[in-house]
């Protein structure tokens, strides 16, 4: 049984709540984050930040579960946070990043090939994300996918055009269970066109609808699910570099529209 949804009605447990609790149990200072904000659910980037010294934590940052570190890349600040694996928790993190003053968040997570866009590794700009998962439930009816908002896709326009690294635009399939990906659900997602198989699209743009929210959602398809040897390979720097400049991209596109 499960339990009836008002889609309209209003939560009672707010994320500025909750940064107002943390806030004071952990003596956390008022201050907001950086306008653009990243979602690495590997922790690959803010791990080969951290260790070439390029990163530094965010003070502001209350949340209980996560720390969040701030850099600059191409003269753009962003705000950062690792290992946020899976829709509930990419979810949860979301909603703290625009209760701190995030204006926009950029997911860059790994994902597994389904229908071949070459050899691995290469991105994937997420339009669309089939819902195989129990957080977007939580803000949308049911439907199959959930998509990105139609305004960010004109921002980015042909931002990607005869892009290096390349990043070609298709849908992906949220899973909340990685090693449940069967053969026949990935035949049916391939059926379906869907590039690769990750855990937080959906849900963030579940999220970034209801909420109004601007969120991108990157797919960097690094596998094919571990069913050749040598899988897993993301390039120098375990892809981190390739995918700062994807995300540096998207977030000049949207600050050159939105300031």
């Amino acid at each position: 049984m499960s339990i009836p949804k008002n889609y309209k009605e209003p939560s009672v447990f707010t994320p500025e709540n909750l940064l107002r609790e943390a806030r004071r149990q952990k003596s956390i200072p008022e201050g907001v984050v950086s306008k653009v904000c990243i979602l690495d659910p590997d922790g690959d980037i803010v791990q080969n930040l951290v260790a070439t010294g390029r990163a530094h934590l965010n003070p502001y940052w209350a949340c209980y579960h996560t720390q969040m570190y701030n850099f600059i890349h191409q003269g753009i600040e962003f705000g950062i946070v690792g290992t946020a694996v899976g829709a509930s928790f990419a979810v949860l993190v979301a909603e703290e990043m625009f209760a701190s003053g995030c204006e926009l968040l950029i997911s860059m997570t790994s994902a597994g090939q389904i229908v071949s866009k070459g050899h691995p590794p290469y991105f994937v700009l997420i339009e669309k994300a089939l819902r195989d998962e129990g957080t977007s439930r939580h803000y949308l009816p049911p439907a199959p996918f959930s998509t990105i908002n139609s305004k960010l896709m004109d921002c980015l326009g042909e931002v990607f055009e005869n892009s290096r690294p390349p990043v070609f635009l298709g849908a992906t399939w949220t899973t909340d269970a990685p090693f449940r990906e069967t053969e026949g659900a990935i035949s049916y997602s391939r059926s379906l066109g869907i590039l690769g198989v990750e855990m937080e699209a959906s849900a963030l743009y579940a999220f970034s609808e209801v909420k109004n929210r601007p969120v991108i959602c990157f797919a960097h398809i690094t596998n094919q699910m571990g069913n050749i040897e040598n899988d897993f390979e993301k390039g120098e720097a375990q892809g981190s570099l390739d995918a700062i400049e994807v995300i540096t991209k998207a977030a000049r596109a949207w600050l050159e529209r939105n300031g």
